[in-house]
């Protein structure tokens, strides 16, 4: 009988030790508002629309994630995180179930982190967080999502290594096979991005490829030739590309912190290559976009900010042009529900690739990141909105 409890004692106190060693968190966020957005585009008609919009300022998702202390200073982590729209309830991603991230790795202190699995890749990593997208979303994002600025699009099948934060120093790297016999090339997508923060200042910048053989196969979401599909934001600004056999991102970002304020600046290249239209798919399109913006901390609870972001594309008989100018205001009632509320206009002129038909037409506009396509080149847009983290 004693060794029996002793046995039982000695099992409760080992469960206990791994228990204080492990830890598993549930988090997530929900977010929604009551929106308009002039001249949307319809099936039927086009004008003025109201409607619920979610995922403003955060995601709609809900994760877990977890690490085990495996000792020496090692440990082992996981994290699944899934996407929904809370006005409807449906899955987001395509319908997955971990659409937004499913990885598992190991991290050491002195030594860096490995994942692998279906994640972001070091560019939103490290450059997104001096943007304004980290404070009020889509709003500011550039147009159509294109360069990866509101982190919609993830990249399947990856591995990604994440140095040690060296003093404010901070590298990452991702290489995503492609996974098609014979082909190594077709579907892979590589990326790498160096961050370095100090005191009121940061500075950011990475690379980004993917290739896509047409659509054939891509670890990358952004290379998806289907149009209506969950990875085109905006099937005016970015459904005339996303055919293309091949992508590349170039980024850079900084900010500044002064008192009560910060001063951000961003610049990107985005350049389609090789993608289908009505004259041929020898085709080569970019886009260079630039942003600066401005954050005011009204009071600890309140804050207050503006942007602006032009994008030029050029190449291939495309002269477009997107100017975009956002508001956004943010009020915190406790750590974990804040109220806020967001404008914007955006105005489009020249050409662009149509994602129906491959022509040559002209431009319409579509604020953010939201893909509220516009009827006309002109395209204005409100909402009053409350979000929950948890």
């Amino acid at each position: 009988m004693k060794k029996t409890i002793l046995a039982l004692a000695s099992l409760a106190a080992m469960t206990s030790v791994a228990h204080a060693q492990s830890s598993v968190t549930l988090y997530g966020a929900i977010d929604t508002s009551i929106a308009y957005f002039g001249n949307q585009q319809g099936a039927n008609h086009s004008g003025g629309t109201f409607q619920l919009a979610a995922g403003n300022l955060s995601p709609n998702l809900w994760g877990l994630k977890g690490t085990e202390d495996l000792g020496g200073g090692l440990s082992a982590i996981f994290k699944l995180e899934s996407g929904f729209n809370v006005d409807n309830g449906r899955l987001g991603q395509g319908q997955r179930m971990f659409g937004r991230t499913a990885m598992v790795g190991l991290s050491g202190e002195n030594t860096g982190t490995v994942t692998l699995g279906r994640q972001y890749d070091p560019l939103i990593d490290l450059i997104q967080p001096l943007t304004n997208d980290d404070t009020f979303g889509p709003t500011f994002a550039t147009p159509g999502d294109m360069d990866n600025y509101d982190n919609s699009y993830r990249t399947n099948n990856s591995i990604k290594y994440t140095t040690p934060n060296y003093a404010g120093l901070q590298a990452s790297a991702m290489y995503a096979f492609g996974g098609v016999p014979g082909s190594t090339a077709s579907g892979q997508t590589y990326a790498a991005a160096l961050a370095y923060n100090h005191g009121p200042f940061g500075f950011a910048a990475g690379y980004f490829h993917a290739n896509s053989d047409h659509g054939t196969a891509a670890t990358f979401d952004g290379l998806n030739p289907d149009a209506t599909s969950f990875a085109v934001d905006s099937e005016a600004i970015t459904g005339g590309f996303v055919s293309a056999n091949s992508m590349q991102i170039i980024r850079a970002a900084g900010d500044y912190v002064f008192r009560n304020f910060t001063f951000g600046v961003s610049y990107s290249n985005v350049q389609y290559n090789n993608y289908t239209t009505s004259f041929g798919n020898q085709n080569n399109t970019k886009f260079n976009t630039g942003q600066v913006y401005v954050n005011y901390q009204l009071t600890p609870a309140t804050i207050v900010g503006a942007g602006y972001d032009y994008t030029k594309g050029n190449g291939n008989n495309v002269t477009v042009a997107y100017n975009q100018f956002s508001l956004g205001a943010d009020y915190f009632l406790s750590k974990h529900t804040d109220i806020y509320v967001l404008a914007g206009y955006q105005k489009a002129s020249g050409n662009t690739i149509s994602a129906t038909s491959g022509d040559v037409v002209a431009a319409v506009a579509s604020m953010g990141d939201f893909g509220n396509d516009a009827s006309t080149n002109k395209q204005a847009m409100g909402m009053v909105g409350i979000r929950h983290k948890f």
